[in-house]
């Protein structure tokens, strides 16, 4: 799941933490007009639910933040899910041309 990491915030209650400019794919995000905050890996969780996860939909909040994605909520299976897609994404400069590519031609707004 790196880069993202999934901490027990406190009994039963889960939050799934990326560090916005710390992936590999931080220049290439800035290459497609992104910043690579936590706004716009929110975006790209949003898109990933809805497109490739959609059972996971209401299982979890977001509370993002410039330096830090967070998804949070007492579904660890679902922010497990979440995580290992979002690393996919985090770590293949191809999946992420594509997701934006894609994600931006169904008339997506990513806010970052």
């Amino acid at each position: 799941m790196r880069p993202l990491r999934l901490i027990e915030s406190t009994p039963g209650k889960y939050s799934l933490l990326l560090d916005a400019g710390t992936t590999q794919v931080d220049d290439v995000i800035e290459e497609l007009g992104h910043e690579p905050n936590g706004y716009f890996w929110e975006g790209v969780a949003q898109v990933l639910v809805s497109t490739e996860a959609p059972a996971l939909e209401g299982r979890f909040s977001y509370d993002p933040e410039a330096d830090m994605f967070c998804a949070h909520g007492k579904d660890r299976g679902a922010l497990e899910e979440l995580g290992t897609r979002m690393a996919a994404i985090a770590t293949d400069a191809d999946r992420v041309r594509r997701l934006v590519a894609t994600a931006e031609a169904d008339g997506f707004e990513f806010d970052d």
